[in-house]
């Protein structure tokens, strides 16, 4: 919000007017903020340009990201697992990508697994396309953390390599353990949903995906819920200029905090 030109203006309008020239000022100030504004806006803005999708070359980047990452990490136990290279190609469908995308993900994919690969670079310039938009980030992040559940269990070099994409992305250490207890009791949830038919997570499960306890209130809960609910809603993240290939893994997201939260719901 600009007000620069109306606190200006009142400024000068009290030295050479007194109070009407104040209210003068005031006014003219107001109206040169509010031009101002709308050719920022106009111009597009940081937040215009990222979710401007013709100009997010960035679509590329956030593409070239996703996938190098993810086969970097999974490259990081020595050999990448059936179960690893299953997991990616299950994202690759789950985002619709086919053709030369799929091509482009697969080459991404195989880039990662290389010794050299420049993963601190990447990471930097996948920051920079998104102008630090933390809602997208963590999105980005909860990908990296199923690559390395994929196999069902965590390498030690997985989590280290994990911790430097979380460093480089602005999370802290705390972050990333929370998220990473979230993301096993949605990906245990989901396994147990094909193995065993159940319907819905276990409570405990429930309460690892919204990240509180069992003794925690009704109101903590219900915090909890509508705070990851706004981070993962799909129209607030395609707004933000999240690419439609990654909306489905959004809204997968937000169905399993619903469905945990619901779960939760009943046994208080």
């Amino acid at each position: 919000m600009r007000i620069w030109g109306k606190v200006l203006g009142f400024m000068f309008g009290f030295m050479f007017g007194k109070w009407i020239g104040a209210i003068l000022g005031l006014y003219l100030g107001h109206r040169f903020d509010r031009s101002m504004s709308q050719d920022f806006s106009n111009q597009g803005g940081f937040s215009k340009y990222f979710t401007n999708k013709d100009s997010f070359t960035n679509q590329a980047v956030f593409f070239h990201a996703v996938f190098s990452v993810y086969g970097h990490i999974a490259k990081a136990s020595g050999q990448v697992t059936a179960e690893e290279i299953t997991a990616a190609g299950m994202l690759m469908d789950k985002m619709g990508l086919t053709g030369d995308k799929r091509r482009e993900a697969q080459a991404a994919f195989s880039e990662g697994k290389s010794s050299d690969f420049p993963l601190e670079e990447t990471l930097k310039e996948f920051k920079r396309s998104s102008f630090g938009q933390r809602d997208i980030l963590q999105l980005f992040l909860e990908v990296q953390l199923q690559a390395a559940f994929a196999d069902g269990s965590l390498h030690p070099k997985e989590r280290t390599i994990l911790h430097t994409v979380a460093k480089n992305l602005g999370f802290s250490t705390r972050d990333i353990d929370r998220l990473l207890q979230q993301i096993e009791a949605q990906m245990n949830y989901h396994r147990h949903e094909k193995t065993n038919n159940q319907s819905g997570p276990s409570i405990n499960e429930a309460y690892d995906i919204l990240g509180v306890s069992a003794n925690d209130d009704e109101q903590t809960i219900k915090k909890a819920w509508r705070k990851l609910m706004s981070q993962h809603h799909p129209d607030k993240l395609a707004a933000k200029g999240l690419p439609p290939e990654m909306l489905e893994i959004a809204n997968q997201k937000a169905q399993d905090i619903q469905a945990a939260y619901e779960k939760v719901k009943k046994q208080k």
